[in-house]
Order: C-alpha cells, then structure tokens, then sequence
C-alpha cells in the first residue's frame, strides 16, 4: 500500500551476487557523487539488452513519461522550489568567476541538495536547508551575470532570496507536530491559504456525502484546496487543462507513445491513465487501478501517477511519482510462494479474526529491475512497493507489490566494507548471521511487508480508512512492517523453503531493533525529533518492544569500552512482541481509533535522547558514512533505420550535475509560479 525504503548506509550486508541471475556487474564505481549527508549511486539495468524491441521501446516512452512529471514534484514540496532552482542553475551554468572559493562550493552543495531533495528541504527531515554561503555572496555572483539570462525570475529575485535565507519562512515542508495547526505550518504546496480545519471539515462533507458507497472515491488525491476570489474553498485539479496541465500534457504525449507499442491488456490500462490524466476524475483513477492490478503477465510494467500521501499532513494529498520495470524472472521465486501462500499467512496471523481477510483476492508480488526513477522516486527510491492504496480496491481486487533487486543489490555494493557493523554490532555471533544472511533476511522482510503486509487484514463496517489523519501514514508502514518481522520469524519459511534456519529472522530481528533504537538517529539533525513516517515506524516499533520486554530483558542497551550499544537476548519473546503489537495496529487500523493510534506514535514514535544521539552522530561521522543515498538514472537513445524504430541504446551516465542540469533543460515544462 505504501513504499519500503532502505537506509543506505545503516543496511548491515556485504555484497552478494544479484538475484537477478545475471551473475557479478560490472566494476564500474558504483559512487558517483558525495555532497554533505548524501551519496549519488549508479544502478544497471541487468536484461534490458535481451528485451524484445516492442518491450525496449516501450520501456523507452514509459521512461520519457516519468521524467515529464519532475516539475510538479518541485512545485508540490513548496510554491517557491521551481523560482530558486531554476535562480542557482542559472547562477551555476553562467557565472564565470572563481569557482574554487569555499562560498562557491557551499552554493554548489546547495544546489545539489536541492536537486536531491526536489526542493529547498530535506527529503527525509523535511526542514529547510540552511546555506552556507551569505546573500551578499549569492546577489555578488548574481551581478556578474548578465540580466537576460534570468529572463522571468527577475521579478521573482526577492522571493528567491527570502526563501533561501529567511529562516523563519518555510522552515519545514512537512509538518506533524500534535496540536499545531498542520496545514498552515506546513510549506508543501497542497493547500494554500487553508487552515487544517477548514479542509478537514471540507473533506468529511464530500465523505458525507459519499456514506454507504461501497466504492468510495479518493477525494482531494489530485488537487490543490485554496479559496476562491470569494474566500470559498475550492479544488485545482491536477489534470490536463488545470494546474499542472503543461507537464500533465507530456506526460500524456509519451503514455500515448507507450500505448501504441503495448499489449492488451496493457494497452487498455494506459489508455485508462491518460483518459484520468485528461479529465481528473478520481473514479477513471479507480478504474486504471483496477485494471493495473488485475494484469499479472505484462513484463514491462510501470507506475506513473499521483500516488502517495506521505507528504500531506493530513494524508490525503498525493505527490507524483514514476517508476519503469520488468519482471526479474529468475529472482521471482521467493515472491511467488509467499503470495500463493497468502491465504495462510492471513489466517494464522496474530489480528483479531474479525479483522483477517476471509478470502484473500488478486495479491500478486515481482522482483523487478527498474528502469527509471521519476518524481517522488528520484533521486531517492524505494526498494519495494505495494499498491494501490484505496482498501475497497485491496479487498474487492487485490493489490500487487514489487521488490526492486537491482537498486538493493547497488545499494548494497555502495555500501560494501564501510565499518558500520564493526563500530554498531557488538556481539560477533549477530555480525556474522548479519554478514551471511543479512541480504536475505532484508529481501524477504520487504516482500512479506509489500506483498503480504500491507495487502493484510480489512476494516470493520462504517470505517472508511482515513479517520487516524496525520498518523495514519505511520501506523499503516508500522503494521506491514510488523506483519513482515512477525513472519520472518515463523518456522513455515523453513518449510516453503525460502530460508534455511531461524538465523535468518535473528539477522534481520538484530539489525531492525539496533537501527529503530539507535543507528537512524544519525539521520536527524541535533535537538530535532524524528518526523518521517518511516523513522517514525521503526521507532515506536522498537520502543514498544523494548519497554514491554524490559522485565525479561528481552532486549538490552550494553555499555562497553564508553559506547553504547544495543542487542537482542530473547529472539522467540521479540518475536511474540511483534506479534502483540500488530493485533493492536491491526485493531487501531480496522476501527479508525484515531486517540489510541496518536497516543502509540506520540509516545513511542518521536522523542529522541540527546545524549544517545550526540553519540550516534559522532561515532557515524567516524565512518566517513553518508546516512542518505539516491541514484543517477541510466539513459535510453531509440536507434532508427529508414525511420523505424530498430533498437534502444542504454547507457549508465555517471555525472549527477550533468544529468540534473539535463532534465532541468528538457524536461521542465511548468512556469515558475502555479
């Protein structure tokens, strides 16, 4: 239903051989860029050579697709994103001064950032980048440049300025702090000039009005909530013809190209995304879903639309996002059994059998190798992917969920002999179940969690799915989260199969408390509480079982040599932890108990220790590790002979600036404001 993201540098694993069984890649470095707390990674794409030519250019247009929606993601985060931009690439591609100053670097670093993050905040704390070099310095470099080439951000420099330097403006794009006004808080782009209780009671009206339908729509997922020349409150609908209509209208030129290549019942799907695209009707979205879930034999398969809510506060608004793949076939195996085993799974889980599904329907899961990163999954991805998100649909057709092999296999070779497991695993019997299974145990927590996970349980009657509001994103990762940590350790895996012993579950249960207690720390910033959904997921996860399994010591910090550290004693109780805690999120869930669910992530799920953290920190710094990873596309030419299409070229382009300068030039289509 949602994403599962990696930590990049936190994963625990050595480098194995890919599971696509297209044996070792290449030697090519698999770094190309490092800036502040980021490194930029090349991915290959293993079997796109051996494509048929139909699937290769389909590929390509579906590629081309993704890029096209890159704008509305920088306007989505925040109104002033595309006018700063666009101000530093223009300072960047023009300025022909010394460009060895400190000040230089510290506004190349920034504008990397910004790049990275799609935006002037952090991609995964959501707080404003500070800069490193003065407004004097930036309107200095700005002088030298010849007026004309800022063409229309002239009127916009102040704007620009104030943006980048004001702290008091835009200090977080995303918001959830309990009692503060969330919307008017919050710097995203998906209301504007709303509080959170006008557009809360505008969305329960429209829920109103739609009580007892059995198919409800997704109302507010594609537009904009503002008020009118009247202060009436109205939707800007994302759609061809409305906002967003001249990155929407390319994206739909190439979904046109992709149509006239694909098969049925493909073709049929992405003529029901361009006919959504053209006329922002949420019901036409239902339908795309439907059909894409239900069509389990194309090998291409894509996703290109407004899909995920984790950047609303409130959880209804989707940013854009794109992904293109293939199935990796010989790596689909463990994917297949555990969703042909779906039906058991549900029926012996740990929820309230009022809760488990009767009949589990449609629950299809892949390996993939993508192909392309657009939008809300670029530069940073997930690694695996559960969709679609409306319940009715998961129940009524089922869902399909994805594993991405061939970006876990890159991180993974990032990530190769950096010392973390020596500096934050103390025990050597976890480093070593860690080193042996490690990769294993993370695949398949990400397929239980994607397949399984989020395509589990079902709502009691009269709960429509959005009533644990700004919450409802964390206690939904948390509870696939916890379907999967609860099955990797149950004995039918050995049965089916798809491991060999319980240190599988051990290497993944060791590596899962030690990073929620502990290691992601090192993403946040000093006296900053921990706000993305995510960290937020694996935080109350591990808090929760470390407080109810204190007696037993089932889990114990250790000091040792001045540092701390933290290991599991009691793999079975942990295991019978999760298995508690996800009959309550399961129940908190079902029955939309919006008090319980705050009550479970205010507690366990945001307060962070200083003293913890100042030492996370500065043990991580050690380590030369960057905590954030992101990728560099690879790019695709048709090859034409007597003007048809005779074969697609891949290439693996390893400049970051070259290529964020590239999408910027040729694939930017929206004005500066919207």
């Amino acid at each position: 239903m949602k994403h599962t993201f990696t930590i990049l540098s936190m994963t625990l694993l050595i480098p194995a051989l890919s599971a696509c069984g297209d044996g070792p890649k290449s030697s090519t470095p698999w770094i190309v860029d490092r800036f502040d707390d980021i490194k930029v990674i090349r991915y290959e794409v293993p079997g796109f050579e051996r494509l048929p030519l139909e699937q290769k250019e389909l590929v390509y247009y579906l590629a081309q697709a993704a890029k096209c929606g890159r704008d509305i993601l920088y306007d989505q985060n925040c109104a002033v994103n595309l006018p700063v931009r666009r101000m530093l690439e223009t300072v960047y591609e023009n300025y022909a001064g010394d460009r060895t100053t400190a000040e230089w670097k510290a506004l190349e670093k920034y504008l990397k950032k910004v790049w990275f993050a799609n935006g002037i905040h952090h991609h995964y704390s959501n707080d404003k980048f500070t800069p490193e070099f003065s407004q004097g310095y930036l309107l200095d470099v700005i002088e030298t440049i010849p007026e004309e080439q800022f063409g229309d951000l002239n009127p916009l420099r102040e704007t620009v300025f104030t943006a980048i330097f004001d702290p008091a403006k835009y200090p977080t794009r995303l918001n959830q702090k309990a009692g503060d006004d969330l919307l008017l808080t919050s710097s995203s782009n998906y209301y504007r000039g709303v509080t959170q209780t006008e557009a809360e009671s505008f969305y329960a009206g429209m829920a109103a009005a739609d009580a007892g339908n059995p198919e409800p729509v997704s109302y507010g997922l594609n537009s904009q909530l503002t008020k009118d020349d009247a202060g009436r409150l109205v939707e800007r609908t994302w759609k061809v013809g409305g906002m967003y209509s001249a990155a929407i209208e390319r994206i739909v030129y190439w979904l046109e190209k992709a149509e006239s290549v694909a098969r049925e019942p493909q073709k049929t799907n992405i003529a029901a995304l361009i006919s959504y695209y053209r006329s922002g009707d949420l019901k036409e979205f239902d339908r795309y879903n439907i059909g894409w879930v239900r069509d389990t034999v194309s090998n291409v398969d894509f996703v290109n639309g407004f899909i995920e809510d984790y950047g609303d506060p409130l959880g209804r608004k989707a940013s854009w996002e794109a992904i293109v793949n293939f199935v990796d076939s010989a790596a689909c195996h463990r994917t297949e059994v555990i969703s042909s085993n779906a039906q058991w799974f549900e029926d012996h889980s740990p929820v309230d059998p009022r809760y488990r599904k009767e009949k589990v329907r449609g629950v299809s899961a892949k390996v993939i190798t993508v192909a392309m990163l657009g939008g809300d999954c670029y530069p940073a991805t997930p690694i695996g992917i559960n969709l679609p998100n409306a319940d009715w649909i998961r129940k009524e057709h089922g869902s399909k969920s994805v594993t991405i092999d061939n970006i876990t296999y890159a991180y993974d070779q990032a990530a190769h002999g950096n010392g973390f497991n020596e500096e934050f695993v103390l025990r050597a019997e976890d480093r070593e179940r860690m080193d042996k299974y490690g990769k294993l145990a993370d695949d398949l927590h990400t397929d239980l969690h994607e397949c399984l996970g989020h395509g589990s349980g079902q709502l009691a009657p009269g709960v429509k799915g959005g009533e644990l509001r700004s919450y409802g994103s964390t206690l939904e990762e948390a509870r696939a989260d916890l379907f999967g940590l609860y099955y990797l350790g149950d004995p039918k895996l050995v049965e089916l199969g798809l491991v060999p012993s319980s240190d599988v579950a051990k290497a993944g249960y060791a590596k899962y408390i030690l990073n929620g207690l502990m290691t992601q720390l090192a993403r946040i910033e000093p006296g900053k509480n921990v706000e993305e959904s995510h960290m937020r997921n694996r935080k109350l996860i591990a808090e929760w079982c470390y407080e109810r399994g204190a007696a037993d010591k089932v889990i114990e910090w250790v000091k040792e040599n001045g540092k701390t550290y933290v290991v599991v004693n009691d793999f079975e109780k942990l295991r019978a932890l999760f298995g508690e805690l996800l009959h309550e999120v399961q129940r908190i869930k079902s029955e939309g108990d919006y008090e319980a669910g705050r009550e479970l992530v205010e507690r366990y799920a945001v307060k962070v220790d200083p003293t913890l953290h100042e030492e996370v920190l500065a043990r991580y710094s050690a380590l030369g590790i960057e905590p954030y990873g992101g990728f560099v596309n690879p790019e695709y030419e048709l090859v034409e002979q007597d003007g048809k299409v005779v074969d697609v070229k891949i290439t693996y382009p390893a400049d970051y600036v070259k290529q964020m300068l590239d999408y910027s030039k040729n694939y930017s289509w929206l004005p500066n404001v919207n």
